[in-house]
C-alpha cells in the first residue's frame, strides 16, 4: 500500500480556505486536471455519501464519492470510484488548520491507495505532484497569492 502525506501554509485565513475547499463540486473552478465536475443525482456538494464526476483536462472521466465532512474540523475524505488510472482502493483526507502567527492557514492531504506491481513510485509521484503539489498551487492563485515554487513552504 501506498502512504501519501503532503502539506503546506498558505499565507491566507483559515476561513478563506475553507471556503475553496469545502466545495466538493468546486474543484474544477481551480485545479488545472480538473476540466469539469458535476454532483450526479442532483444531491448538494455537501451532502456525505454524493458522487462527483469529474472530466480531467486529458478527457478521461474519474468518480470520486463524499465520505465525511466537518466543518468544525474543516476536514473532508472522499475515495475513487472510477478511474482510468489504476489507483486501488484510493481514499484521501483534506484538513485545515489555522496558523495564529500571521493568519495563515495550514493544509495537509493524504492518501492511501494499492497498485498494480511495479506501478508503485510512478503513481505516488502522480498523485503527490500531480495531484497534491498542483491543489496546492492552484488554490495560491485562486485565491490570490503568489505560487510557491518547489521547495518553498513544503
Amino acid at each position: 500500500m501506498v502512504r501519501i502525506v503532503e502539506s503546506t501554509v498558505l499565507d491566507a485565513p483559515v476561513e478563506a480556505v475553507w471556503a475553496v475547499l469545502r466545495d466538493f463540486n468546486g474543484f474544477d473552478r481551480w485545479h488545472p486536471a480538473i476540466a469539469d465536475s458535476h454532483i450526479e443525482r442532483g444531491y448538494s456538494s455537501d451532502k456525505i455519501g454524493c458522487v462527483r464526476l469529474l472530466h480531467l483536462a486529458d478527457g478521461s472521466e474519474v468518480r470520486e464519492q463524499l465520505l465525511t465532512l466537518s466543518d468544525a474540523d474543516m476536514a473532508f475524505s472522499y475515495c475513487l470510484l472510477d478511474t482510468p488510472i489504476p489507483l486501488l482502493n484510493y481514499v484521501a483526507h483534506v484538513r485545515l488548520a489555522p496558523v495564529t502567527d500571521g493568519d495563515r492557514t495550514f493544509w495537509h492531504w493524504q492518501s492511501r491507495f494499492d497498485t498494480p506491481p511495479g506501478r508503485e513510485t510512478e503513481l505516488r509521484d502522480l498523485v503527490s505532484n500531480g495531484i497534491f503539489r498542483a491543489g496546492f498551487d492552484a488554490v495560491r492563485e485562486h485565491i490570490g497569492l503568489p505560487v510557491s515554487r518547489k521547495g518553498d513552504d513544503r
